[in-house]
């Protein structure tokens, strides 16, 4: 049954995207405030099951692209994001029928939320991920033979390109490009499809998490309930390591935000060191030591140490009290085909990848 969204919704789904998100898919906040502004201007949205598609349906999935870092300092009006949207249904000579977040992410899984309310259409409870990923054809409708195309990118300036590409690595090469002339963010429509499709490909439910989970984050303030152990709870996830921010080495390029945080072990990791690498989102985390605690495509998400609130790669500084967990990704990533777009050997890490729940299992199995 279609359930409608609120204000306190959207604030716990903004949460837990976040932490879904793995550092990637832009600040939370900045998604929040748009979600919240449209709706208090337009009403409630409707969230609708993927079961409740017409297999006929045209579905669109709207989103932020470009390096999260950028998106601080350039903030989309939401207007981008319509005329992205109506473009490509003029495009296209239909009607949408609903749209759907592309990536779990704290930006990312707001823009389709404001651009619902405003257009009044409802958004598909499901993702192409699972999680944020930086590529555009990291998703798990690439992995179904969908294309990406046609898609169209807009800008604040009231600039506006559409995409017809020969594959969906071409589409991320060239919207890329574009995307850095934008100034570094593009909003975008992309990945049209039909309703069967995104029964088949997408990945259900991810808006409802993010909602548990923000609500639980919330709920544990004021409470004696750990937010950090009701995530892990409610995510099925795994405490890797606990420390505090010594570095962070970040740079923007090629229309990413790449970099590496230093977290110095506390408590039971005194003594340790931790590596996060990441691009948009965290990507491997090891000690000094050179041992894999987790990696891409299973999801790395670094948590304040108090309150468990999500820390976006954009927000890592120096002294931040963190802990850094572990949630296993979606069984459509685990395969053969899934791991060759998403795992770590794609990003350039000479590892093979790992499940999280084994390499926390034999950690743990290390320490006593």
């Amino acid at each position: 049954m279609p359930r409608k969204l609120g204000i306190r919704d959207i604030q716990d789904i903004a949460t837990g995207a976040a932490v879904l998100g793995t550092g990637g898919g832009g600040d939370p906040h900045i998604g929040m405030l748009m979600a919240i502004q449209a709706i208090e201007e337009y009403g409630p949205i409707e969230l609708i099951s993927p079961e409740e598609l017409p297999d006929d349906a045209l579905i669109v999935p709207s989103a932020m692209m470009g390096a999260p870092t950028v998106i601080v300092e350039k903030i989309p009006s939401g207007e981008e994001s319509l005329v992205a949207f109506e473009a490509l249904q003029s495009y296209l000579g239909r009607e949408v029928y609903a749209t759907i977040p592309i990536e779990a992410g704290g930006l990312n899984s707001m823009i389709p939320l404001a651009l619902a309310a405003r257009t009044g259409l409802p958004v598909v409870d499901a993702d192409g991920m699972g999680r944020a990923f930086p590529e555009l054809q990291m998703v798990t409708y690439h992995l179904g033979g969908l294309k990406a195309t046609p898609m169209v990118l807009t800008d604040e300036k009231g600039n506006s390109l559409v995409l017809n590409t020969i594959d969906n690595f071409w589409t991320e090469r060239l919207a890329r490009s574009a995307t850095v002339d934008m100034g570094g963010a593009s909003l975008i429509a992309i990945y049209p499809m039909s309703g069967k499709e995104c029964k088949e490909h997408g990945i259900a439910g991810i808006v409802t998490l993010a909602g548990q989970i923000g609500a639980a984050i919330r709920e544990a303030r004021g409470s004696h309930d750990s937010a950090i152990d009701r995530v892990l709870e409610i995510t099925g996830g795994f405490r890797l390591f606990e420390g505090k921010i010594v570095d962070v080495s970040r740079r923007t390029e090629g229309g990413f935000a790449r970099g590496e945080a230093t977290l110095a072990g506390m408590g039971s990791d005194q003594g340790e060191t931790l590596r996060i690498s990441f691009q948009n989102e965290n990507l491997v985390a090891r000690t000094e030591r050179g041992e894999v605690l987790a990696c891409v495509p299973d999801l790395i998400t670094v948590l304040d140490a108090e309150t468990g609130k999500p820390v976006t790669t954009e927000a890592l500084k120096y002294g931040y009290r963190v802990v850094v967990i572990g949630i296993p990704c979606s069984e459509k990533w685990r395969t053969p085909e899934g791991l060759e777009v998403v795992g770590p050997r794609y990003f350039g890490y000479d590892i093979d990848w790992v499940p999280v729940e084994e390499l926390a299992r034999d950690r743990e199995g290390r320490s006593r």
